[in-house]
């Protein structure tokens, strides 16, 4: 049997390798230039709207969980999960405009950072996962803030690694259900999203201090 042509077959890959790129299955390459160090912030772009909206998002989070008897209600349970779904969606959309930013590549990390630690906060107040592991994570989180922003300050520009993308929505994922229900499943997703989180800031300092030795 002939095989497909050289050029539909060429044709093809590209194709696939164009949907695994808007997927953000496929993140070869070097990023966006409007997203590196000395570019324009563009803060106003369809992306960061919804980021605009995410982070607006956390305030009302906070004010219906903790106001209620055990910081399972639906409404905040519903925002919760649309904040930390909109993590996917404002990448999509940059992904799907070419409306990429440097605003949006500063901001997105600071929002999914500040959506953790919410979930922190009101898992803590109602013991709905294990206090140890919220003390962990919470560390991690404030410690993972503050050092971004002196890598910033020092002209350094991580690259986020795929474990530490898929610990964030693991964690996420975690304190989503756990706010939903009472089961081990949403302790389980979260302790593996914890584990992740720890192993990528590992990568991130091990890169920090290359990206640190290569700017000198």
């Amino acid at each position: 049997m002939a095989g497909r042509p050289p050029a539909r077959a060429s044709c093809s890959m590209a194709s696939t390798r164009t949907r695994r790129r808007l997927f953000g299955l496929d993140r070869s390459g070097p990023k966006p230039r409007e997203t590196r160090r000395g570019q324009p912030l563009r803060p106003l772009t369809v992306p960061n709207l919804v980021g605009y909206v995410r982070l607006a998002g956390i305030p009302v989070f906070l004010y219906l969980a903790l106001r209620s008897g055990d910081g399972r209600t639906a409404a905040a349970t519903i925002i919760y999960l649309a904040i930390s779904a909109a993590d996917y969606l404002d990448g999509f959309l940059a992904r799907a405009t070419g409306q990429y930013s440097r605003m949006g590549a500063l901001l997105d990390p600071v929002i999914d950072r500040l959506t953790i630690l919410a979930g922190i906060v009101v898992t803590w107040k109602f013991e709905l996962l294990p206090r140890w592991a919220l003390a962990v994570l919470a560390a991690r989180e404030v410690v993972t803030l503050v050092l971004a922003q002196l890598a910033l300050r020092r002209g350094v520009d991580l690259e986020i690694n795929w474990v530490g993308r898929w610990s964030v929505w693991l964690t996420m994922g975690g304190i989503f259900l756990a706010l939903a229900f009472d089961s081990w499943i949403g302790t389980a997703m979260f302790l593996v999203g914890l584990v992740g989180s720890l192993l990528a800031s590992g990568l991130y300092l091990k890169a920090g201090l290359a990206e640190a030795r290569r700017a000198r």
